[in-house]
């Protein structure tokens, strides 16, 4: 048989093959809320990816333009529903800063030690699911028990375990209750040693490691391009965290360190998260010894908090007081700011404009999960299909933030 002959006999045995669409989401439980993945896979390769958010029309900013600044807590709440204490407090100072004042020393330790608890149900739930949709279920359990016990402290604080809106223009709802004190401190160590179990569990296990070492690997100069702060951004390299570049807030009077990665995979931005936890209850603790056991928790101006409710059923003018706030709104003065603190995901960032009425003329927020998710198709390209998995887990994406 000629040379031609044979070959032309072995193509026909080959079958043409076209690269293969597949749709992952938006409804799938690896997916981490409505997001959906149109991928382009050559056998079980990741040629492509099209990372496509925006099924959520969550319509925050337009929605906190039609109310009082007041009003747009529980809409910030809903924002990262996993850490919304620090959603509260990112607009309260973004407010408070257009409106040039400062809060309480008590209030400034005691929303500190609010934000910090809610960082740690960010971190707990962002590795619990890592973990989980790798096959470890019991670190989901330790760490999904862990988060319990810090709602059920929020809960005592604020009345809620989820969405709180207990920040205000100007400072908090309410002071701490009597034993917040010691009931966080007994948490705190429950939290510790929950994270201890887990990296005993999970940092030595070859199945584990095998899955999360060298995948979704992201260079700094790269995620410093896409915009990418928070854990994701210090797994790759990249020291920057706000509350130590612009400290806000008294984090410039607490003693802690901001974990950072080296290779920048799946692997170190679990393990960041898992440092970060750490850290928290450092600042926690510290915070805890520093915060009076008294002191007012807002400022002393009419115009900005409301009144006491007794005053409110039982005086006029605590009647009055209440009224214009509730109906008309704060009046913050005209003009425009914008203020940065740092999420559960990295830099949140809220931009206000005022017209010197009491409803905010325009609202708009800086996601940090925007920029990580952006960076998705990069992380899954030329990784096999159960590779997106865990490099999807690994950045976090929370939809109330994404579809803002």
């Amino acid at each position: 048989m000629e040379p031609l002959d044979q070959a032309l006999e072995a193509s026909a045995l080959e079958l043409s093959s076209e690269p293969m669409l597949l749709n992952l989401g938006p409804s799938h439980p690896a997916m981490h809320g409505t997001v959906r993945i149109v991928l382009e896979l050559s056998g079980e390769t990741v040629v492509h990816a099209d990372v496509q958010i925006g099924y959520l029309h969550r319509g925050f900013e337009k929605m906190c333009e039609r109310g009082t600044w007041g009003q747009v807590f529980p809409y910030v709440d809903r924002c990262n529903y996993v850490s919304p204490m620090l959603n509260n407090v990112g607009f309260a100072l973004a407010c408070e800063k257009l409106l040039g004042v400062t809060v309480p020393v008590r209030s400034q330790w005691y929303r500190m030690i609010l934000g910090e608890l809610s960082r740690i149900t960010d971190h707990l739930t962002c590795d619990g699911a890592m973990a989980m949709e790798l096959g470890a279920f019991t670190p989901f359990l330790w760490m999904t028990r862990a988060r319990e016990f810090i709602y059920d402290l929020l809960e005592e604080e604020t009345g809620a375990r989820l969405t709180y809106s207990f920040d205000r223009v100007g400072g908090m709802a309410l002071p701490p209750t009597a034993g917040f004190k010691d009931t966080a401190r007994a948490v705190l160590e429950q939290v510790q040693e929950a994270i201890g179990e887990v990296e005993r569990l999970l940092l030595g296990n070859r199945i584990f490691l095998d899955r999360l070492e060298n995948v979704g690997v992201m260079s700094p100069e790269d995620a410093i391009s896409l915009g990418w702060t928070g854990p994701c951004l210090r797994a790759s390299g990249v020291p920057y965290d706000v509350r130590k570049a612009h400290p806000y807030l008294k984090y410039d009077e607490v003693d802690f360190e901001v974990p950072v990665g080296t290779t920048g995979d799946c692997y170190d931005r679990f393990v960041v998260r898992l440092e970060e936890i750490k850290q928290s209850i450092r600042i926690i603790r510290q915070s805890l010894d520093r915060m009076p056991d008294s002191g007012p928790m807002h400022i002393d101006d009419p115009n900005v908090v409301l009144p006491p409710k007794d005053e409110v059923y039982r005086t006029i003018e605590g009647t009055i007081q209440h009224f214009k706030i509730v109906m008309e709104g704060i009046k913050l003065p005209a003009g425009e700011v914008y203020s940065y603190t740092e999420g559960g995901n990295g830099e949140l960032g809220f931009y206000l404009v005022s017209d010197g009425s009491g409803t905010p003329y325009r609202v708009r927020i800086r996601p940090p999960c925007f920029f990580t998710t952006s960076g998705l198709e990069r992380l899954i390209t030329g990784h096999m299909l159960p590779d997106i998995v865990p490099c999807f887990g690994s950045i976090n994406m929370v939809g109330g933030e994404c579809d803002h």
